[in-house]
């Protein structure tokens, strides 16, 4: 994304203040750290600023920003919300090329931000965070790093949803002779040129790359656990004179923004009621029968839950892609590998020269949770294997002072996880300036709001299509509890989420 001159950049600080310059036992200081610099650890560093907190650094392992933009290479990768909610609040793009933009334009608009905000001296490129524990002692966050030790008052995780993949633990799959890899983790090495290749799931990746790779190789075996639903994917290119109006007239952009918003605020509201949700199944038989013509073909594609159980699926192309002759569906989940031969759950066997995992992240056991110890000495990963995970609006949990969750649990819905972030954003730019101000050490949820709201989350979710839509989701742990979706609508979150409630957290005063 270009960035012209005549950008306003209000709240840029070009002296880098926080240069977290070592002291003598080589421990560097931050007032606010904040741990990834995909698209929410961004939207927090100029949040912060424009918060007026201007002593923060981020942390990130990887040597480019960009997170899950930087990782997902694969062919066809693009967004699949619209391009205008899917962009910065403070930083909207008036030259998306197209309503679902790829991959590559979504990273330069990320690295463009960076630059355009000046945030480079606040950016640790190639330090990974190892540990984080609270110092009750110093009450301060200790943060051992790849590159050393840093301390912090507040921290601000932003590691992101989409971040670990799933490798499925599979029979044989280390003895394959082929290459095998993760559509996260794409070998551009590898031609699939007359290949006979597998792909391994039918999520919002494999819907993706699927049709990208159809054309090219020999024969496509794709695995499918369970069937999705897939609707149309309202995709355009944006043309010239569209682009030049929404740069020089913005409240174009905005209007337009709003009407997208607005729809995926009507999505999510119909979600909220399974009954509700179940007079869209006809809408996706008609999808299925224009696109799909064999009426067995369609039977082994037809999913058999009420639409948003799981997520929604997006595109144009990929129910066609299903029905070329070279295109081999297998309706159930590989159940082993043996040799160069794929194994099925009901024994279909498939032989095939490169394997591709389109098998998902982990959301249940994010290794991050690993990489945090609280109050109690104990990882957050410990707390979550007990009790599920959970979180106060989203954001915060007991014995975790001061540490700030970004998509968290159960904040999930059918909107842009970035404007799900700023709203989170709003709530712990809040709560540090709060601290800041009262001359406080440490802010921590009390366990009785953090419990009340929590069973609140879970009475909201009970009617859900996501708790009742009849399917097996990523949505729920292994104990069939949602930890992901939010319940209630987009504005309640915002609201919820508009005002630090410093009423419903212990604070400890800093010492004198």
């Amino acid at each position: 994304m270009p960035v012209s001159a005549n950008d306003a950049i209000p709240d840029a600080n070009p002296d880098a203040s926080a240069a977290a310059t070592p002291d003598p036992t080589g421990e560097r200081y931050a007032h606010v750290i904040v741990i990834g610099a995909g698209l929410s650890g961004i939207a927090a560093a100029v949040k912060l600023r424009r918060g007026g907190i201007t002593d923060f650094l981020i942390l990130e392992k990887a040597d480019r920003v960009g997170g899950t933009w930087r990782e997902n290479t694969y062919p066809g990768c693009a967004v699949d919300i619209p391009s205008p909610i899917y962009s910065f609040s403070f930083n909207p793009n008036p030259e998306w090329s197209r309503n679902f933009v790829g991959q590559p334009e979504l990273l330069s608009y990320i690295e463009a931000t960076v630059d355009k905000f000046r945030l480079a001296p606040r950016l640790r490129l190639g330090t990974e965070l190892l540990d984080a524990s609270w110092s009750q002692e110093r009450r301060r966050w200790v943060l051992d790093t790849s590159r050393g030790r840093y301390i912090a008052q507040h921290v601000v995780f932003a590691s992101g949803l989409l971040h670990e993949p799933i490798v499925p633990d599979l029979p044989g799959l280390d003895a394959f002779p082929g290459p095998v890899f993760h559509s996260a983790r794409w070998n551009h090495d590898v031609d699939l040129t007359g290949k006979r290749v597998a792909v391994v799931g039918t999520g919002c990746s494999a819907v993706q790359l699927i049709p990208e790779i159809q054309p090219q190789v020999r024969e496509l075996y794709v695995f499918q656990r369970t069937a999705a639903w897939v609707m149309p994917r309202l995709d355009f290119r944006v043309p010239r004179p569209v682009q030049r109006l929404f740069r020089h007239v913005p409240f174009t952009q905005r209007l337009f923004r709003g009407i997208c918003d607005a729809v995926l605020r009507t999505l999510a509201l119909l979600m909220r009621r399974a009954r509700v949700a179940r007079l869209l199944t006809p809408v996706g038989k008609r999808v299925l029968k224009r696109q799909v013509p064999d009426p067995e073909l369609r039977a082994r594609l037809t999913p058999d839950f009420t639409i948003g159980c799981k997520r929604l699926l997006l595109s144009n192309t990929y129910l066609p892609a299903m029905s070329r002759p070279n295109v081999r569906l297998v309706p159930h989940a590989l159940a082993a590998v043996e040799g160069s031969e794929l194994v099925a759950a009901n024994g279909e066997r498939a032989e095939a020269d490169v394997i591709v995992l389109g098998s998902g992240f982990e959301l249940r056991h994010p290794p991050i949770a690993e990489r945090i110890r609280g109050r109690d000495g104990g990882t957050l990963a410990d707390t979550w294997a007990v009790d599920s995970p959970e979180a106060y609006r989203a954001t915060t949990l007991p014995a975790l002072p001061n540490a700030y969750l970004l998509l968290g649990p159960n904040i999930v819905m059918y909107n842009s996880l970035l404007a799900l972030a700023e709203a989170q954003l709003d709530y712990i730019v809040d709560a540090i300036r709060t601290a800041r101000d009262r001359g406080l050490d440490a802010l921590e949820i009390r366990p009785e709001p953090f419990r009340s709201f929590n069973d609140e989350v879970q009475r909201g979710l009970a009617s859900t299509v996501y708790n009742n839509g009849g399917c097996t989701s990523v949505y729920l742990d292994e104990k069939g509890k949602n930890f992901v979706t939010w319940p209630w609508s987009t504005k309640r979150l915002r609201k919820d989420l508009a005002r630090f409630d410093i009423e419903n957290y212990a604070t400890t005063p800093a010492e004198r």
